[in-house]
């Protein structure tokens, strides 16, 4: 089963959209899923203890090169879908948030947004980046956070 919001339109610029594919078992204990925007998908599953739900929010920020109330909606946006998860459901968010993570960019902000700077967060947060390797065999590791 595929979860996908973004443009529908035959001839729309694929410069958005987000997508979530379930396996037989997710989709099983799939309780439900809305879509925010084409940047924007949040699905519901049951899990293991009884009153609990695995969010997932899937998402695809706007990237530097967007005007700045593009982002600003984008993030207040996103704000909102993960304040409306309970504080009790294990609530997972994912994607391409397009963001530098760190306190502070000052002295950076051609190429550091604001947007997602962990001094902003107002939850215990971790935030972990995939391992990556070029076409070259080199191998990388865009960033790793974990605040308390």
């Amino acid at each position: 089963m595929l979860l996908y919001s973004g443009h529908e339109e035959d001839n729309a610029p694929h410069t958005q959209g987000v997508a979530l594919m379930l396996s037989k078992v997710a989709r099983n204990e799939l309780v439900g899923w809305e879509f925010h925007g084409s940047r924007i998908i949040k699905a519901s599953f049951k899990t293991k203890k009884e009153g609990i739900l695995m969010n997932i929010i899937q998402c695809y920020a706007p990237t530097n090169d967007s005007n700045d109330d593009t982002k600003d909606q984008f993030y207040e946006r996103l704000q909102s879908v993960i304040e409306k998860c309970p504080r009790k459901d294990l609530t997972i968010l994912m994607g391409d948030l397009n963001a530098k993570v760190g306190i502070d960019n000052t002295g950076y902000e051609d190429i550091m947004g604001r947007h997602l700077l962990m001094g902003d967060l107002n939850a215990k947060v971790g935030i972990d980046n995939t391992g990556y390797e070029d076409i070259m065999g080199r191998h990388g590791l865009t960033g790793r956070e974990k605040r308390k």
